[in-house]
């Protein structure tokens, strides 16, 4: 199948050659008969990706500041090399899509093989979409008209949010798609509607659909005339649908209403609220939030858990639903609307058009022929056949981590490429052709039952990790997972039943202890007779409280999912077993306390380590530093920048940062091809796994666990 995407770094449209996208338990996979180019949303995007890096800083002040932190913290060749990295990526476009359902989930109710409905699926051959943004299209409904769906719940919430009441005076100020639908849905609702933008022809459509119109100049204001409109008295209400960098629609819009006017931004304006203005009006301002409750909701869009109809009315979805029912009424007319069509063939022209002229609707259609249910695609037409085959790699997942460190790092060795695998079948496409890989596809059975691939790297959501391992150990493959291993007990415990009675390599991305300062480091301490005094501070910095980390079915929570990183670098610098773990959160924060963790360990030969895991620091500060305590000596490690000795005459410095990714791919791949054991035994990955389940159950506990004792079937 194909997908229309964009490379925000070169701005390059096209229509690429993608695997079908897997369905998973709450979503529904359709095969697109129609899609809507929504041209003021598209239009900026494609504008911004064909804009010169200086362009894009421009416009976006907020992300140069980041970059700018980053820089101090991380490096200039670092933060260089990842925002490269960000803008390298494909952006699906397009998100108002009519089509046949042709799989569901195990978790879908309510819909068939067969139906026909809306989603906002992107300009794709075949969409795989949340079931709670999928909805029935009525049977006098037709795919040209139902295509607007998605456009129209955007204007129905803002409407929402303005509450109009029978026969008040409303202003929509922009008359694009949004603008235009907006219009016939106040109109519908029993409101007087101005409609005013700096197109003539705009304006008059607006007309059509039976508001009054107001034609301004660009910098002209609408005051006057949307007084004359009310009587002399002012507004009840105005809804902004322009796009624009200016505050003028913020300003004029305060002046146009009455007092206790109300105000709702649905398009994109510069905010700058004019204190004075709203103060004496006591007017209401406030900016709506794409289709309605539930819109980058993860529990809602990607667990399909559906807000309770008694309590929350109108979500997406029912938005969706009442918009198909206006349209079924004959309340909405887009026939005025659609300026263009194409065949999806030709989408490169539609986007042609809509750079260069002032199109309205576009609307692509899509051939009705036979859906080839299409998993793996070609990426590599003659791949070099005198390459060595092994080891030959299969990736598992492409997220961000093995887009910026893994695939770079595994392209740098003479391993054969083989498979990369991603559930939605665009990310693997663009990173096996980046990165030289043969095949790409959306199943992962694909690469677990394909013979001659020997290795794979586990780069998924956590929750997959421990399945992912057995199955590649069954599979008699030689298995690299990022970290954790596993998320719980039964997990691990699955794991080493299966590893006992393999003699392939199991591999934990522990990237730091490959890190050439901890190699120097470790070297510089190795004839010491004394325990060690270790102390770690990671600044980990926050993430959003309804990130999939915290999901503890998903993502285990930071301890288990980043923290072991410390815990194990705590290992591999002492040398000895962990004995004993003690942890302790804060109490009270407004998110998560488990991300404001000290951890204690305690070693065999009496060394301590101090790991002070916060998540409530500054992003200014550098994430990472070590320091090591023993015999008259400390070496600091600072942001895997520099070490540096006190007591002893020893300076490192880098360029960049340099955790060890790459050495440690370098030497896991150097064990394969030479029949080696693991760089990093068996047994220590379980005891560092064991760790991080620890420091856990001791800050619930709110005592030390002593890791023998606690887990003595495992040592043992």
């Amino acid at each position: 199948m194909r997908q229309l995407v964009q490379n925000l770094k070169s701005g390059k449209i096209e229509l690429v050659e993608v695997p079908i996208p897997k369905v998973s338990a709450n979503t529904i996979l359709i095969k697109t008969t129609h899609s809507l180019i929504s041209v003021g949303t598209e239009r900026m995007l494609v504008e911004f990706g064909k804009a010169s890096l200086l362009e894009k800083a421009k416009s976006q002040p907020e992300k140069v500041k980041e970059v700018l932190d980053k820089i101090k913290t991380d490096g200039l060749f670092s933060t260089f090399e990842a925002v490269m990295a960000r803008l390298d990526e494909p952006l699906p476009l397009g998100y108002s899509n009519v089509g046949i359902v042709i799989d569901i989930g195990k978790n879908v109710e309510g819909f068939s093989i067969g139906d026909r409905v809306v989603s906002n699926g992107s300009h794709s051959e075949i969409v795989n979409v949340s079931k709670n943004l999928v909805a029935k299209v009525p049977d006098n409904v037709d795919g040209e008209t139902a295509v607007f769906t998605v456009l129209g719940s955007i204007a129905l919430e803002g409407i929402r949010l303005l509450n109009p009441t029978l026969g008040e005076y409303i202003v929509v100020v922009g008359l694009g798609l949004i603008g235009q639908l907006t219009v016939q849905l106040l109109i519908a609702a029993g409101c007087k509607v101005l409609g005013v933008d700096i197109d003539e022809s705009r304006v008059n459509l607006a007309r059509f659909f039976g508001a009054e119109g107001l034609l301004i100049n660009p910098g002209e204001s609408p005051i006057e005339g949307a007084l004359a409109f009310s009587k002399g008295r002012g507004v009840d209400g105005v809804i902004i649908t322009a796009s624009t960098k200016s505050n003028e629609p913020i300003e004029y819009s305060a002046d146009m209403c009455r007092k206790r006017g109300r105000i709702v931004l649905i398009g994109l304006t510069k905010i700058d609220i004019p204190r004075d203005k709203f103060y004496k009006k006591e007017l209401s301002f406030q900016v709506s939030c794409s289709y309605g409750p539930g819109r980058y909701d993860r529990l809602y869009e990607e667990k399909g858990i559906d807000y309770p109809f008694e309590y929350v009315r109108w979500t997406a979805k029912r938005n969706f639903e009442a918009v198909l029912d206006m349209m079924s009424m004959g309340k909405i007319n887009v026939r005025p609307l659609i300026t263009h069509r194409f065949s999806f063939d030709d989408a490169l022209k539609a986007y042609d058009i809509l750079l260069r002229e002032k199109p309205l609707g576009i609307i692509l259609q899509y051939k009705d022929k036979k859906s080839e249910n299409i998993e793996v695609v070609k990426l590599q037409k003659d791949k070099l056949s005198f390459l060595p085959k092994k080891p030959c790699i299969g990736v598992l997942g492409v997220g961000n981590f093995a887009k910026m460190v893994l695939l770079p790092a595994l392209k740098k060795t003479n391993a054969y490429l083989k498979f990369i695998a991603s559930s939605g079948g665009i990310n693997g496409v663009f990173a096996g052709r980046k990165f030289d890989f043969e095949y790409a596809t959306s199943d992962y059975n694909k690469v677990l039952e394909d013979e001659e691939i020997d290795t794979i790297f586990i780069t998924t959501r956590h929750a997959s990790h421990a399945y992912l391992v057995i199955e590649g150990l069954k599979r008699g493959k030689n298995v690299y997972t990022e970290k954790p291993l596993a998320l719980n007990i039964d997990e691990l415990k699955d794991i080493i039943s299966v590893y006992k009675n393999t003699n392939k390599i199991l591999m934990v991305g522990f990237n730091r202890r490959f890190s050439p300062f901890i190699k120097k480091l470790k070297e510089i301490i190795s004839q010491r007779k004394n325990p060690l005094c270790l102390n770690i501070m990671v600044n980990a910095g926050a993430i959003p409280n309804d990130s999939w980390i915290y999901d503890s079915e998903v993502g285990g929570g930071r301890i288990i999912g980043e923290a072991c990183h410390f815990i194990d670098l705590s290992r591999f610098i002492v040398g000895n077993k962990i004995t004993e773990v003690y942890a302790m959160t804060t109490k009270g924060h407004s998110g998560y306390d488990e991300d404001k963790m000290i951890i204690n360990l305690k070693f065999e030969d009496g060394s301590i380590s101090v790991i002070s895991y916060f998540a409530n620091g500054s992003k200014a500060f550098p994430k990472e530093r070590i320091e090591v305590f023993s015999e008259g000596k400390i070496l600091v490690i600072d942001n895997f920048r520099s070490l540096k000795g006190y007591g002893i005459n020893i300076k490192m410095r880098s360029l960049k940062q340099n955790k060890g990714h790459e050495d440690e791919i370098k030497e896991f791949i150097r064990a394969i091809s030479n029949g080696t054991e693991s760089p990093i035994p068996f047994d220590e990955l379980i005891e560092v796994t064991l760790a991080s389940f620890c420091a856990v159950e001791s800050a619930k506990r709110g005592k030390p666990i002593k890791l023998f004792e606690h887990f003595k079937e495992f040592i043992e």
